[in-house]
């Protein structure tokens, strides 16, 4: 499954900071950087609820937002790009 996860996490205090950088962590564990809070993560259904626990357990609702836009159409069908695309085609042989 193709998925977009956004979030908001209050930085106000020292500890939405520490959130932040956890969250962000998390992120980055399964997906994609395409803006500062937003990633694209190609996901098997058992790695989308492993993520989405993850992060539930991160946040604190009341001062935070975290948003799953599960996309069933993969990224070509379903995206348009206007200028720099950073994302990895992680079905694709990847080449280190």
């Amino acid at each position: 499954m193709w998925a977009l996860v956004t979030y908001d996490v209050n930085t106000e205090k020292a500890a939405g900071r520490r959130r932040l950088r956890r969250v962000a962590k998390i992120c980055e564990g399964y997906g994609t950087r395409v803006q500062k809070s937003v990633f694209e993560c190609t996901l098997s259904d058992v790695n989308y609820e492993r993520m989405k626990m993850r992060l539930l357990d991160t946040i604190r609702p009341k001062e935070d937002s975290l948003r799953f836009y599960r996309l069933r159409n993969d990224r070509t069908h379903t995206l348009e790009v206007y200028g720099m695309d950073n994302a990895v085609d992680f079905t694709d042989a990847l080449v280190v």
